[in-house]
C-alpha cells in the first residue's frame, strides 16, 4: 500500500527549460553555457554548488572569474531561474489532493540556494505560497551534500523518515534516478519534463496496490 510519495522538483513541479538557462549564463558572458548546464546533474561549480561542495557565494566568485566580470547574487539568480518555465497549477493542485487524501508528500531535489531563494519564497506558487507550503519534507542536495542518483540519498531519505521502499513511490522525469530507486524495490514513476502525471500517479498508485 503506497503512503508516501516522494517527488522531483524540476521537470515535475516545474517545468524546465534547459535553453532558456543556457540563455540566460551566455547572457552573463559564460560563452560555454551549454556544455556547463544538464537538464539533470549538473558538473564542475555548477555541480559543486548542488552538492554542497560550494558554497552560494564561491559559486558567483568562481563564475565572475570564469566570465570576466563581478556577477552579484541576483545575477546568479537570474541564470538559474532561467531553468523554470512554468510552475503548473495542476501539479500544485494535484500535490494538495494527494496530501488531503493522506499521503506523505516528500520533496527531493538536485538543487541550489539560488533556485532555493525563489522556490522557498512566497513568490513559488504566485499565491503567497512557498515550496514548503506542498511538502512533509525536504531533501534538498546542497544540505545533504550529495546528489540523485546516489544510492546513499535514497536510504537516508528511507531512514531519516522512517518509511520502507514498498509503501513508497518516487516520482522523478530523470531515467538514472527512477532506476536507481527501482534497485531499492521503490516504486517509481518517471513522467516527461512538464508532463500531467496527475492521471498516471494515480493509476500507478491503483496498479501497486492491487498488486500487493
Amino acid at each position: 500500500m503506497i503512503k508516501n510519495i516522494v517527488f522531483d522538483l524540476g521537470g515535475v513541479i516545474m517545468t524546465i527549460d534547459q535553453s532558456e538557462a543556457v540563455r540566460r549564463f551566455r547572457s552573463l558572458g559564460l560563452e560555454d553555457a551549454e556544455k556547463r548546464l544538464d537538464p539533470y546533474t549538473q558538473s564542475g561549480i555548477f555541480g559543486d554548488l548542488e552538492e554542497g561542495k560550494i558554497t552560494a557565494e564561491d559559486f558567483r566568485r568562481e563564475l565572475s572569474s570564469l566570465v570576466g566580470k563581478e556577477l552579484t547574487f541576483e545575477q546568479c539568480c537570474y541564470g538559474w531561474r532561467g531553468y523554470c518555465k512554468e510552475v503548473p497549477r495542476r501539479a500544485l493542485d494535484a500535490l494538495k489532493r494527494l496530501k488531503a487524501d493522506g499521503y506523505r508528500l516528500i520533496l527531493l531535489s538536485n538543487t541550489n540556494p539560488y533556485m532555493m531563494s525563489w522556490a522557498l519564497s512566497d513568490d513559488f506558487d504566485g499565491e503567497g505560497h512557498s515550496l514548503e507550503y506542498y511538502f512533509d519534507s525536504l531533501y534538498l542536495s546542497y544540505k545533504l551534500k550529495m546528489m540523485k542518483p546516489c544510492e546513499e540519498i535514497f536510504n537516508l531519505i528511507l531512514e531519516k523518515e522512517g518509511i520502507t521502499p514498498e509503501e513508497t513511490l518516487f516520482v522523478d522525469d530523470g531515467p538514472r534516478n527512477t532506476a536507481m530507486a527501482s534497485n531499492l524495490g521503490i516504486n517509481t514513476l518517471c513522467p516527461k519534463n512538464g508532463e500531467d502525471w496527475t492521471d498516471a500517479l494515480y493509476e500507478r498508485i491503483k496498479c501497486v496496490n492491487e498488486f500487493r
